[in-house]
């Protein structure tokens, strides 16, 4: 079988060319690799406000960053706390078994310090959702709780 000849020949102003193509995309992927890290945190801050604003958190992305960075804050203590517990959570977050149950309490604790009593534990008492004054679902009751979370 007879070698393959390009019908061209090359250059040296097309070895030229790509090389500093070549420049251009190590350069490019340094410059697309030093802002992942940027845009993680941006990411998670958003993530952290939009979680806590459905329950009712009044904190904007901006005071939410300031939180996070350790700046004072003009807001409910509650809501600064529920702040800084989101991010804790999220810190550990890749060294937690999704399949544990005891990871998942842990998880209950960072979100809850500061906030309740008995974070870290099942629930002892009923829990319903409602629509205003109607029920539209009730938890199954809490006795039941750790033997439906099973081991996970």
């Amino acid at each position: 079988m007879a070698a393959y000849s390009p019908p061209f020949t090359l250059t040296h102003a097309m070895l030229s060319r790509v090389a500093e193509i070549a420049e251009l995309v190590g350069q490019w992927r340094f410059a697309q690799s030093s802002q992942v890290p940027m845009l993680r945190r941006e990411n998670r801050i958003r993530t952290i406000q939009a979680s806590l604003a459905i329950e009712h958190n009044t904190l904007s992305v901006e005071q939410v960053t300031a939180v996070i960075e350790g700046k004072t804050v003009l807001g409910l203590p509650r809501e600064i706390q529920e702040v800084g517990n989101a991010f804790a959570a999220y810190e550990a977050m890749p060294d937690w078994d999704p399949a544990s149950a005891d990871d998942l309490l842990g998880a209950h604790i960072l979100l809850m310090r500061g906030l309740c009593d008995d974070a870290g534990h099942w629930r002892s008492g009923g829990v319903g959702i409602y629509r205003g004054e109607q029920l539209v679902h009730m938890a199954p009751p809490a006795n039941q709780v750790p033997r439906l979370m099973g081991p996970c």
